[in-house]
């Protein structure tokens, strides 16, 4: 299993530092442009979402091809490695980089929350993990897992962005090679993580060796 990780982080790489790289293009546009930081709130509250019922979804789905498991176990797995691992990827990451930096953020962990979403007026938990739910019903349903990885880069690398840009305030410009470095931490691992180790680690079949076609990020 190691070595699979090894070679899941190593093909994810440069998708990855492509990824950030498109951060940084959209910091900069972000700072020239004067983007207030409710702009940045709301893309940040659009895609984080949207990584959750993806995640959810693909991590479900991998666990449920591969595995005779009972229900619970794929639901329980596929909220934990959509949920837990965004928001590792999309918040908890961030936020270090800003203390790195001295950047007060803030910590935000929406499926936590009780403000109001913006633009819905909901709590912000309500709709963290009812995303999470669709994803895990659809991939209870249906095996989808064939979904470009570049997507989910730039899904995950933009909605760590945002978080920088809607919770803080700095003169970034200086800051942008430091914040590429974390925009790329931030999706690499918990990516690769989440939609292809973290639902094999629960299948005993994969966990002794039998080689699987991973397809979730691999292929268009």
């Amino acid at each position: 299993m190691l070595r699979r990780i090894l070679s899941e982080l190593k093909e994810h790489a440069p998708f990855t530092a492509i990824g950030a790289v498109t951060g940084i293009i959209l910091i900069v546009i972000i700072i020239f442009a004067e983007i207030p930081a409710q702009i940045s709130e709301a893309a940040f509250y659009t895609l984080h979402p949207l990584h959750v019922v993806l995640s959810a979804l693909v991590t479900t789905a991998i666990y449920r091809r591969y595995s005779r498991g009972r229900l619970w176990a794929a639901i329980l797995i596929g909220y934990l490695g959509s949920v837990g691992i965004a928001t590792l990827s999309d918040a908890v990451i961030p936020f270090l980089g800003g203390a790195t930096l001295n950047i007060d953020l803030g910590f935000h962990a929406p499926f936590l929350e009780t403000e109001a979403f913006p633009y819905l007026g909901v709590p912000k938990w309500v709709v963290i993990n009812s995303t999470a739910v669709i994803g895990i019903a659809l991939g209870c349903w249906k095996q989808f897992t064939k979904f470009p990885h570049f997507g989910h880069v730039l899904l995950s690398t933009w909605a760590s962005l945002f978080y920088f840009t809607a919770f803080g305030t700095a003169a970034w410009l200086p800051l942008l090679p430091i914040i590429f470095i974390f925009l790329f931490l931030a999706v690499w691992i918990p990516c690769c993580l989440s939609d292809i180790v973290f639902p094999l680690l629960f299948v005993r079949r994969v966990a002794s060796g039998e080689d699987i076609a991973y397809t979730s990020h691999h292929h268009s």
